[in-house]
């Protein structure tokens, strides 16, 4: 049997420049109070519930055709389709986790990745804590991946930015820090620092090559 690897990647902050829900928000014209809410979650103001039922509001009456328009339109990383393209083309696997909506994490799918995970919050509908992505669930996704591809943790490498992706870095053995906060950078494997994707690609092909021993994150 051929042997493969998983590229994990999350979206915000690391294929995307920014936050989904912003990115959302702002096409449809409430970029502001999208804004507020997206800081105060930050900030730890605001729990992962409350955050949701401020965010989604904003999307009321939203259709797909304006999903898809604020998709193609948000601030992506440069290269993510051809990092995409390159994985596919060695007969390897991508899954994109994020805690951003399911409903807009999926279009990832149309530029290659083969497997998305997010939160299944949609306008109109209740949040319920139990169907928020969080940190574990990252950990959880990631390891039935690896055995479903019947493959080790040492064939998988991690792409984050930030405390979202504590737990999985801390769990795998390589991983890649883009753009990352402090906190991250002490679980990072290595570390990118740049608007395009491919960088921090290279960086995790060289980790899965063993051409890249020890950690690289200077403070």
């Amino acid at each position: 049997m051929t042997r493969t690897h998983l590229h994990v990647f999350d979206m915000d902050g690391t294929l995307l420049r920014g936050a989904g829900s912003v990115e959302l928000a702002r096409h449809l014209g409430t970029y502001e109070p999208a804004d507020r809410v997206e800081r105060a979650w930050l900030r730890g103001e605001i729990t992962d519930v409350q955050f949701w039922e401020q965010m989604l509001p904003l999307w009321a009456d939203v259709s797909d055709a304006e999903i898809d328009a604020a998709f193609a339109a948000s601030a992506w990383m440069d290269g993510v389709r051809e990092v995409f393209a390159d994985i596919r083309s060695r007969g390897e696997h991508i899954a994109v986790i994020s805690q951003s909506p399911h409903f807009f994490v999926r279009r990832l799918e149309t530029w290659g990745a083969h497997r998305t995970f997010g939160s299944d919050v949609v306008p109109g509908t209740p949040t319920r804590k139990e169907r928020l992505l969080t940190l574990q669930h990252k950990v959880d996704i990631t390891l039935a991946l690896l055995d479903e591809l019947g493959i080790t943790d040492q064939e998988c490498v991690a792409y984050g930015d930030s405390t979202s992706d504590t737990l999985l870095f801390a769990r795998l053995p390589y991983s890649v820090g883009v753009n990352c906060t402090a906190r991250l950078r002490e679980s990072a494997t290595v570390c990118f620092e740049g608007d395009d994707i491919r960088g921090a690609y290279a960086l995790g092909r060289q980790l899965l090559d063993g051409a890249r021993a020890g950690r690289g994150c200077p403070a």
